[in-house]
């Protein structure tokens, strides 16, 4: 395998493995500041991420 094709399928799973946490602390936060803070990080990871799943 390409070492370009091993890098992009790295990052990618990097990223799904970040949404997965910070989908996790959206779920527990507590105020709608922190919600905003976490939800700022998802769309700056990836625009288009369903923000619940």
């Amino acid at each position: 395998m390409a070492i370009e094709r091993q890098k992009e399928i790295r990052r990618r799973r990097v990223r799904r493995m970040k949404l997965r946490k910070l989908r996790a602390k959206l779920a527990q936060a507590q105020d709608e500041a922190e919600r905003q803070r976490i939800i700022e990080k998802i769309r700056r990871i990836s625009l288009r991420a369903p923000l619940e799943v």
